[in-house]
């Protein structure tokens, strides 16, 4: 049975929801799922922008004949070439064999790659580049590194829609509702979008900088993602909080604090640390297990709070291997201006302050306080004063 939704007139949801999956890009957990956005335009010709994932294709296809009905397909924009969106491009050829496929030069390499069988379909767009389907003028406009090299985005300029790609997207199925407005984001959303953003799209903030001038530049009154909710108002909300998640600057005031610990002692000396801070005023913290939480989580609060406390034990005269990963993607993602506390633990040779240093002074734009606390074993009345600096350290770098 087909499930669509109108966004204007002529314009029609076809994607579909994903619940079983459990791992995104076999990588990110999403408990609450995940959608595939496409969209069917009803012009003089018809448009199709984008696949789905193969998980959900039969649903898809569904969603395409009912609001094509007899018509044909007259083009099929492939914004993005990632499996999850373009999986289907086969499928809709062999339906619609008369289907003019419009897209990127990488994209077209891409499709190659990915051995499917285009022959003499393909359009070849680049920045700039514009066409008519009767009412609805589109322009193409490019995006490389958001977060692929291939992807481009579509403007449509008659309604102000724009095809945005893996741009403005989010992990969480969209049960029914399509719009943000239709939905309470800050309380049910904004976890899941900022997540996707950071693990997905977050190395490449200079380049949704440079996405997020060009949109600037037109007048948007849609937005269309390949995951998650469509925009139709709030768009200052939206845009801004991709300025500066894209730009690395904390959301809020906070401390973050991440401890691995074996059987416990570590895990006490965070604690000790999170309730003098809440004593000097600052309440705003979270506590993380580094072993218990998946990364992709401490990702996305790393990327909220401006303070990170790094409490690790020594693990074979190296840091804790989880502590190490959750470290090695920070790198990977490009995090940058925040400033860390360390606490380290070793029974007989403590070396996690120092090579947690080393790395994190590899980075961009971060700040490491002096602050030294070697915990030997567990915590005792000797580590109080060094905690009690720690604790008036961060909330003096606050200031």
């Amino acid at each position: 049975m087909y499930c669509v939704r109108n966004i204007t007139e002529d314009l029609y949801w076809v994607g579909g929801n994903d619940r079983r999956l459990a791992l995104f890009e076999n990588i990110h957990p999403i408990e609450k799922g995940v959608s595939y956005n496409s969209y069917l335009l009803l012009d003089k010709k018809t448009v199709l922008f984008d696949t789905v994932d193969w998980s959900i294709c039969r649903q898809f296809l569904e969603n395409i004949q009912a609001v094509l009905g007899d018509r044909p397909l007259d083009y099929m924009v492939i914004n993005h070439m990632e499996p999850d969106h373009a999986a289907c491009i086969e499928e809709i050829i062999l339906r619609y064999p008369d289907v003019k496929i419009i897209c990127t030069e990488k994209a077209f390499m891409f499709m190659n790659q990915f051995g499917f069988h285009i022959d003499g379909k393909v359009m070849k767009v680049k920045e700039g580049d514009t066409m008519s389907f009767g009412k609805h003028n589109v322009v193409f406009v490019s995006a490389p590194m958001v977060h692929w090299p291939e992807a481009m985005v579509t403007y449509d300029a008659t309604d102000g829609v724009l095809f945005s790609a893996d741009a403005f997207g989010s992990f969480r199925s969209l049960d029914g509702k399509l719009f943000n407005d239709e939905v309470n984001f800050d309380r049910d959303w904004i976890d899941e979008a900022r997540r996707y953003y950071t693990n997905i799209v977050g190395k490449y903030g200079p380049h949704v900088q440079a996405l997020l001038k060009k949109a600037s530049t037109i007048d948007i009154k849609i937005i269309c993602p390949l995951h998650g909710l469509v925009w139709r108002n709030n768009f200052g909300y939206l845009l801004g909080k991709y300025d500066k998640w894209s730009r690395y600057e904390p959301e809020e005031k906070g401390v973050m604090i991440v401890y691995g610990t074996m059987y416990g002692n570590t895990e006490a000396a965070a604690n000790d640390l999170a309730t003098r801070l809440a004593k000097k005023g600052m309440t705003n913290i979270v506590m993380y297990d580094v072993s218990k939480t998946h990364v992709s989580y401490l990702i996305s609060e790393t990327f909220k709070y401006s303070h990170v406390v790094l409490a690790s034990v020594t693990y074979n005269l190296k840091i804790y291997p989880p502590m190490l990963n959750y470290i090695m993607d920070m790198k990977a993602l490009n995090v940058q201006k925040r400033t860390f506390g360390l606490i380290e633990n070793g029974s007989w040779a403590p070396q996690s302050d120092k090579l947690m240093r080393e790395l994190l002074n590899e980075m961009k734009d971060i700040t490491v306080l002096d602050n030294e606390i070697s915990v030997n074993s567990s915590m005792k009345e000797q580590d109080v004063d060094s905690m009690e600096s720690l604790a008036d350290s961060i909330i003096e770098s606050m200031k």
